[in-house]
């Protein structure tokens, strides 16, 4: 895929068999009232909804559900929007989505299991237990899992091809994409590939000598209670569950496609409700599920040979938020785009899945966790800038940060026209730095504030001793 936000719908292979255990946690009872969880201050879920339906406005999906952890207990659940277009159904947050390439953090974990029980280790060649593979004898289980094996990506597309209607198997996937000359040596790149995780879940299932999705049902979906957990990979997903859909350039909202049955086998074959995938990332935030080792092996970003930090451990992203262990991962198959983003160390997990491919689903659960944390990922000029603007949405402007021009230019009649053109839109939705340069002695810097309908800039110029001799809000047409 084009980006590592877009990490999804680059499924994998297909597993032989719905097996009667993952059946009965796929069926069992999980009533609507157990998926409503609501304990958050008012405040905060104000704000939190607020997101929600600006970013579903404004990307023009059909519907989200999100799952909110906090001080790593599940604190909130909600859906918005529409799960069924026509006829119109309304989501609930008791509704699947397919989570796409968020299995692959399953997967890994499946993989850490079977070293917990002294079954293989990270460092064994992928040959061993997969023959016939390019470079088996050479490419390691943690080459795989962290993408810097080599193999091909199978499915880099962001739509469904026609080849892909038709059911395949994890074999031929591997036939065709695992026995090409690797892209890179081993270990000396990073490309993210869904190959990798068709050969993981081979692994798993030859290691255990069980289906994947029995494993997983039985060493994970079980002991955490995710009971809402269905292989779409198998079987599509049900009439009361989320209705995937697509879009051709502007045009209307359709049923997506669905891919045949094997394209997805441990690379994206799961779909759940956020409540269980909150719980999931309950166990990773108390590190309640497998070995201290394990979750050491998992967060940690692997280093290509050179030394270079791939910001990926085994099925994770992995980068630092203000100095706090962040854990993040996409998923996108024919429909449905996700988002799961753990802030480990700080308590605090949002699902984020949605019922089209226009994205949003990463947006949505970065500012649900700046709303819980009360910071966010802006630099320190643009947060200067955003409290300024804020001031005077409100009508307030300290002017000891002003030139004498510019505190000129802030007449009281010009105060009051920012107040009250700018106080109606309310909280932006984004607020993000486009463009810095010098000129006249100062740092000339360009901002765009984005809101649902509408997009704004702001300039500012800058002396070095940090007054500013301008400030500008503008339309953006």
């Amino acid at each position: 895929m084009p980006t590592r936000w877009k990490l999804l719908r680059h499924t994998a292979l297909a597993v032989p068999v719905f097996v009667a255990s993952a059946i009965a946690l796929a069926n069992a009872p999980s009533t609507a009232d157990a998926m409503n969880v609501d304990t958050l201050p008012p405040a905060v879920t104000a704000r939190i909804d607020s997101v929600a339906r600006a970013v579903m406005a404004e990307r023009g999906f059909p519907s989200v559900s999100i799952a909110v952890v906090d001080h790593g207990q599940l604190v909130y659940t909600r859906a918005y929007g529409f799960a069924h277009i026509d006829p119109a159904l309304a989501a609930t947050p008791a509704m699947r989505y397919s989570i796409g390439s968020i299995s692959k953090q399953f997967t890994a974990a499946a993989i850490l299991i079977l070293r917990q029980q002294g079954k293989l280790h990270l460092s064994d060649p992928v040959g061993k237990y997969v023959p016939g593979l390019t470079d088996g004898d050479q490419v390691t289980i943690r080459q795989i899992l962290s993408h810097t094996s080599g193999y091909q990506d199978y499915w880099p597309e962001d739509y469904l091809m026609t080849p892909m209607e038709q059911p395949t198997t994890a074999q031929a996937i591997l036939d065709r994409w695992a026995k090409k000359p690797l892209d890179f040596p081993p270990g000396t790149q990073w490309q993210y590939s869904n190959t990798n995780y068709v050969i993981a879940g081979r692994i798993v299932e030859t290691v255990s000598g069980e289906p994947l999705m029995q494993f997983l049902s039985e060493q994970i979906f079980h002991p955490l209670g995710m009971r809402s957990v269905w292989n779409s990979d198998e079987t599509k997903l049900t009439a009361s569950d989320a209705t995937p859909y697509v879009r051709a350039a502007l045009g209307p909202l359709r049923v997506a496609p669905k891919e045949g049955r094997g394209w997805m086998f441990a690379a994206g074959e799961l779909a759940m409700t956020p409540h269980d995938l909150a719980l999931w990332d309950e166990s990773l935030i108390h590190r309640s599920l497998l070995k201290p080792e394990s979750y050491e092996q998992m967060f940690t970003a692997v280093r290509l040979k050179d030394g270079k930090d791939t910001g990926y451990g085994l099925g994770v992203e992995v980068s630092h938020r203000g100095g706090h262990l962040t854990l993040e991962h996409s998923g996108e198959v024919t429909g449905f785009v996700s988002d799961n983003l753990v802030l480990a160390d700080q308590g605090i997990a949002v699902a984020a899945v949605t019922n089209h491919m226009a994205g949003g689903a990463a947006e949505v659960a970065r500012l649900v966790a700046d709303a819980l944390t009360g910071t966010s990922s802006l630099s320190p000029v643009e947060q200067q800038t955003l409290d300024l603007y804020r001031g005077l949405q409100r009508g307030q402007l300290d002017r000891s940060l002003l030139s004498p021009n510019l505190n000129d230019y802030f007449s009281a009649q010009t105060v009051t026209d920012f107040a009250t053109s700018l106080a109606p839109l309310g909280e932006p939705l984004r607020f993000r730095q486009t463009h810095e340069e010098l000129r006249g002695g100062m740092t000339f810097r360009s901002f765009l504030i984005e809101y649902p309908t509408r997009r704004l800039s702001l300039t500012t110029y800058t002396y070095p001793d940090g007054k500013l001799e301008q400030f500008l809000v503008d339309p953006v047409q």
